[in-house]
């Protein structure tokens, strides 16, 4: 398969994983699988949580379609959807769990408008400590802060988190 089209199955399957974990964030993190998710919305106590489980949940596919189609028979196409989900994980975790909570020490400063409008979004989502009332579900595309913000007020569900203190 020439590369042009491996590398748009790989941009195309990031693309669409942005739309799957938003709804997969929405629907069933803060749904059924709360029960996992919920220790992601509390501090953490040690280096891991009971939400990490999902990351190794969502690497079973990009490894079987990486793996199908290197030595299953399925060929590229199939390898570069297994990439693009692989890729998709790495964005994520270098985002969200390095730069937003911060899971390893880093002197990374969001500078740019996009960068830090997805920090802010973020955090806005954890001011929720129950599964019901969060705003801001995908992480590579948010809404406008003060959209969210107004979600927030305007939500009768959301049980927002009393502030941390600092030192």
């Amino acid at each position: 398969m020439q590369a042009v089209i491996l590398v748009a199955i790989f941009v195309a399957t990031l693309a669409a994983m942005e739309l799957f974990a938003y709804a997969t964030h929405r629907w069933v993190m803060h749904g059924p699988g709360w029960f996992l998710h919920a220790s992601h919305h509390r501090v953490r106590a040690g280096a891991f949580e009971w939400n990490d489980l999902y990351g190794v949940i969502f690497a079973v596919p990009s490894i079987v379609l990486i793996w199908l189609g290197m030595r299953g028979g399925w060929g590229d196409a199939a390898t570069a959807v297994g990439a693009g989900i692989a890729g998709y994980g790495a964005i994520y975790f270098g985002f969200h769990d390095l730069v937003v909570h911060r899971r390893l020490p880093h002197r990374i400063v969001p500078k740019s408008a996009y960068f830090k409008r997805i920090v802010q979004a973020h955090r806005l989502h954890h001011v929720t400590e129950s599964k019901h009332g969060a705003v801001s579900f995908g992480f590579l595309l948010a809404p406008p802060i003060d959209v969210l913000g107004q979600q927030l007020r305007d939500s009768d569900r959301a049980r927002l988190r009393a502030p941390q203190r600092q030192g």
